[in-house]
């Protein structure tokens, strides 16, 4: 498949110089970007696909959503709406996106909104919002963000640097320049110094970049309601895994640490469960004969599971979720907190709006 994605080379050719010419545009200000007087945080990546977006919107809902009144904005892919909605604790996937569904389900005091375009959208939230969290918007440059993060997924790094449609870049390699962070996610956690060296001479980050690594962390597995399960995977228990997430390969890396007996069902990224998906997945898991067998999802894929039509077949599965979280290397998180803290700290204009 790889080898016949070259062959669209000539179109690749073709993207990127548009690609090009559009960013040059809003570089050179003939196209306006808008700003806005409050702390605005984008976290994006250059590929198609996952890179750990969400975990990273996640650790900065979490740090700083004690001290700031703060929202986040994505586009909603995936939902059948259009404009501007903010959730609300019965907002769906089908209506917001699988991740801001996920956002507003672990954190329902915080704002979670989506808009096709980020400025209408912030434009909706500013004077209620001390800070603002923009997830996967690095190529919407019709906003310049104050503070950008710019990921890189570790498992794909040796992929040819090719942009769409017979590469994976949505924009040229060069725009990195953009970031003032620049995160190399789902590393190893004993990834030795020589290779984080040799990574960090392959993205070749800017002298006013910031380079770190971070690895996923996994957390014990929960049921579909959030509470904490008590079931441990021992090399005995069959795995009934379910995914329409990007890139599984860490994923399934992780489970194999547990047990080899895994029976992967897997769509593509966020992808809308049938009931013929779970019918099958149910009916499998059923006649499975092992006596220790669990059923696992990640978080995203969790919310398309709570549609209406997939309700009465779900509730009957016994659905266990696995969340994850970010972990820094090299005790890098304490440097990145104060990056992040020290730009909201000397940006934020509506204080005492809580």
């Amino acid at each position: 498949m790889k080898y016949l994605r070259l062959l669209l080379f000539p179109f690749s050719l073709l993207y990127g110089l548009v690609v090009s010419i559009r960013n040059w545009c809003y570089d050179a200000g003939l196209f306006k970007s808008y700003t806005f007087k409050l702390p605005v945080i984008s976290v994006g990546n250059l590929d198609v696909g996952g890179a750990g977006k969400s975990p990273m919107t996640e650790y900065l809902i979490r740090l700083l959503k004690d001290q700031y009144k703060i929202a986040t904005l994505s586009r909603g892919y995936g939902r059948e709406t259009k404009g501007f909605i903010q959730a609300d604790n019965t907002s769906t996937a089908t209506q917001i996106g699988d991740e801001p569904a996920q956002f507003k389900h672990k954190f329902p005091d915080v704002t979670v909104a989506v808009c096709e375009d980020r400025v209408t959208g912030i434009k909706q939230l500013v004077n209620y919002h001390e800070v603002i969290i923009l997830d996967d918007a690095y190529q919407h440059r019709k906003v310049k963000p104050g503070f950008s993060i710019l990921l890189f997924d570790y498992t794909r790094l040796n992929e040819p640097r090719l942009v769409l449609p017979a590469g994976n870049l949505r924009e040229p390699f060069i725009g990195r320049w953009r970031a003032d962070v620049i995160v190399i996610s789902k590393c190893p956690a004993n990834l030795s110094t020589d290779e984080q060296t040799a990574i960090a001479e392959k993205i070749k980050p800017f002298p006013f970049q910031q380079l770190f690594f971070t690895s996923i962390a996994y957390q014990p597995l929960r049921t579909m309601s959030g509470n904490n399960s008590q079931v441990a995977i021992d090399n005995n228990t069959t795995v009934f895994l379910l995914t329409g997430i990007a890139n599984t390969f860490p994923l399934l890396q992780y489970l194999q640490g547990f047990t080899t007996k895994i029976i992967h069902h897997k769509y593509p990224d966020h992808h809308p469960f049938s009931l013929k998906n779970i019918t099958k997945l149910a009916a499998e898991f059923e006649a499975c004969p092992a006596e220790k067998k669990l059923l696992i999802t990640t978080e995203k894929d969790a919310q398309r599971l709570g549609e209406q039509h997939l309700l009465p077949l779900v509730s009957k599965l016994p659905f266990l979720v696995l969340p994850i979280g970010v972990e820094f290397l090299n005790n890098g998180q304490l440097q990145f907190n104060d990056l992040i803290l020290q730009y909201v700290r000397e940006h934020t204009a509506h204080r005492g709006i809580h």
